[in-house]
């Protein structure tokens, strides 16, 4: 029988297992419409993209135009009028190991999806405190729940 007891073989083990990255949880969907400020569904238009590099991780942030098609949920959102949400990921890109944090978004949305968005505006987003500029974040990592695509008939 065949038995593994060398501390080299457990450290390679180790080495060479996935890292965990301490990825933020999901929000349940109560969760996310409490805490928004706004919810809509509309269909992507555009989706604009810029990167950085800070410190040791890339980041990417995104805008994405949204049609709206419906407001579930907040004021001054017209109907049929582009909407511009903010969100964001980022990778590790240091030599060592990666930290315990969060990747930013998951789930992000591409042109054409049809899309229900949580967002917040001048309140907690789901990641920091510290927006107050008007501007309209996705929140939390899950904030996009994707729709299915209306048809023309």
């Amino acid at each position: 029988m065949f038995r593994i007891t060398s501390p080299l073989v457990v450290l390679l083990l180790v080495a060479f297992s996935p890292s965990a990255s301490g990825e933020k949880a999901n929000m349940s969907p109560e969760q996310l419409r409490e805490t928004a400020t706004h919810v809509i569904t509309g269909t992507v238009s555009r989706v604009y993209q810029r990167g950085e590099k800070r410190n040791d991780w890339q980041y990417t942030h995104y805008v994405a135009e949204v049609r709206v098609k419906d407001v579930e949920k907040g004021d001054a959102i017209a109907p049929d009028r582009p909407l511009y949400a903010r969100y964001w990921k980022r990778r590790w890109i240091g030599k060592t190991i990666v930290p315990l944090s969060t990747s930013g978004h998951r789930g992000l949305p591409a042109e054409g999806d049809t899309l229900r968005i949580y967002l917040a505006r001048d309140a907690y987003d789901g990641f920091t405190r510290g927006n107050d500029d008007g501007g309209f974040n996705v929140i939390g990592a899950n904030g996009f729940e994707t729709l299915p695509k209306v048809t023309a008939e």
